[in-house]
């Protein structure tokens, strides 16, 4: 199975999939990579990727020309809109 690892290092903050039985293991693998990190989620891997949804902020910057990049608007749980 892959697993999405979500870390932070020194302030920054980034993800790996990573190939592993389960969970604990995958979190292991990515901590023995990276004794510095702090992990964030460990999460099977969705099918279309692990991309998030940027928030409203930055999908109505309009993109350059060469680029054509579309956002869709989530709620979540909470009321809270992104």
């Amino acid at each position: 199975m892959q697993f999405a690892v979500g870390f932070k290092i020194q302030g920054k903050t980034g993800h790996v999939v990573v190939d592993a039985e389960d969970a604990l293991i995958a979190a292991l693998k990515v901590k023995m990579q990276r004794p510095e990190a702090l992990v964030a989620y460990v999460r099977q891997q969705n099918k279309r990727g692990d991309t998030v949804t940027p928030c409203a902020d930055l999908a109505a910057r309009t993109p350059s020309a060469d680029t054509q990049t579309t956002y869709r608007r989530v709620t979540w749980p909470n009321g809270t809109a992104c």
